[in-house]
């Protein structure tokens, strides 16, 4: 029997498949250092565990509205608002098994088949995957590279804009390369979706991975609220990447087409997790806190140890828990004309697994350099100044 054509359309994650490699060159008995993965090996903050184990105990394990409980809608509105200086309420929430599922529900809720969607790229590969399936025409937008790391292609991204363009996806704080936008750069493309009539989706996944600055959203920017929905997550901040919670937050009419695709697909999020998460947003903060302490620590051995590879040199991220390095030297010292096969080797070689710049979103026409991302929030500090010593040798030599 024959599966669905519009499969065809339909991308992957394909860092999981970086993470399996790692697990069976691990499964041979080699010690692995993963900076593949964006998952977190630092325990939830265990106020948390406790009020999802009550919620349990007292029975919270069954049915509950598609849009969400009331509690945690009128919590995160307060939450997400009070950061933003903007007024949401419960009405504006729709709770979501993860941060992912709000990128497909948006685009399915606002996006027409033969509408163009510009999108990060290098960027979280499920925005292509999923503009793709829905029949939209995915249009890919990059970054420049600069001493403090990246700033947005801007000129890219106007000349890119026409009469079909329908939906910006816009990532600060961005997955895989940390990129930041100044106040101004968001400003100016806040002004683009404005003055074209675009909806945006703000993914703001890493919002409060902050390591110096206060974050800032460009929803907050005059007349960005009414076509914006904010992709809310609550795998980062907390340490729940496999609760699988986040929310979308925007505009009523989105939000209740979104509800009613929740009651259509899944039903309803874990009603436990939802009170557990309750206590996530409201409870004791200091959790979280010593989380993005943890994180800094990390990110700073990283920086280092990147930074005393021959051919490397990048900026701290002030957000994220992710380094991009260009490599393209080290390229060229070990002859390879495919990224990937650095990647490869240097498993094999150094036990070290990381992903590479072919995981986010297919490589555009023109690109010359060649990057490899690490993920260091699944790794302590010990095993990054090991890795990193191993992998300097392989580097250099």
């Amino acid at each position: 029997m024959k599966l669905a054509k519009q499969l065809e359309k339909l991308g992957t994650e394909t860092a999981f498949s970086v993470s399996a490699a790692a697990a069976a060159w691990g499964a041979k008995g080699n010690k692995i250092y993963p900076f593949h993965l964006g998952d977190i090996n630092i325990a939830t903050p265990r106020n948390i565990i406790e009020a999802t184990e009550k919620a349990i105990a007292d029975g919270f394990t069954g049915y509950c509205p598609g849009a969400g409980i009331p509690e945690l809608r009128e919590a995160i509105a307060r939450d997400v608002g009070s950061k933003r200086q903007l007024n949401y309420s419960d009405s504006n929430v729709s709770i979501q098994p993860g941060g992912k599922p709000v990128i497909g529900k948006f685009l399915a809720a606002v996006m027409n088949p033969g509408d163009e969607v510009l999108y990060p790229n290098p960027g979280y590969p499920i925005y292509e995957s999923q503009i793709e399936y829905q029949g939209g025409v995915a249009v890919p937008y990059g970054y420049m590279e600069t001493e403090n790391g990246f700033d947005l292609d801007m000129e890219a991204i106007r000349r890119a804009i026409n009469p079909n363009t329908r939906v910006l996806i816009y990532n600060n704080f961005q997955n895989p390369n940390g990129a930041q936008s100044s106040p101004e750069e968001m400003r100016q493309l806040a002004k683009l979706a404005i003055e074209n009539d675009l909806w945006v989706l703000s993914d703001e996944a890493y919002f409060e991975i902050q390591y110096a600055n206060k974050a800032e959203s460009i929803v907050s920017i005059d007349g960005m609220q009414e076509r914006s929905v904010i992709l809310y997550t609550c795998s980062k901040r907390f340490a729940m990447t496999g609760w699988r919670l986040g929310a979308a937050i925007g505009p009523q009419n989105v939000i209740d087409v979104i509800n009613k695709m929740n009651t259509n697909i899944e039903s309803c999020t874990t009603h436990f997790i939802q009170k557990g998460m309750v206590e996530a947003i409201e409870g004791d903060s200091s959790g979280p806190e010593a989380i993005i302490e943890e994180l800094r620590k990390r990110r700073d051995a990283a920086v280092e140890g990147r930074n005393g590879i021959a051919g490397i040199r990048i900026a701290a991220p002030e957000s994220t828990f992710y380094l991009f390095p260009n490599v393209s030297s080290i390229m060229q010292r070990k002859g390879f004309h495919n990224v990937n096969q650095l990647m490869d080797e240097a498993l094999i070689e150094t036990n070290v697994s990381f992903c590479t710049r072919n995981h986010f979103g297919r490589p555009t026409p023109g690109e010359k350099d060649f990057y490899i991302r690490f993920a260091y929030s699944g790794i302590g500090v010990a095993d990054i100044e090991e890795g990193l010593e191993r992998l300097k040798t392989y580097f250099e030599k």
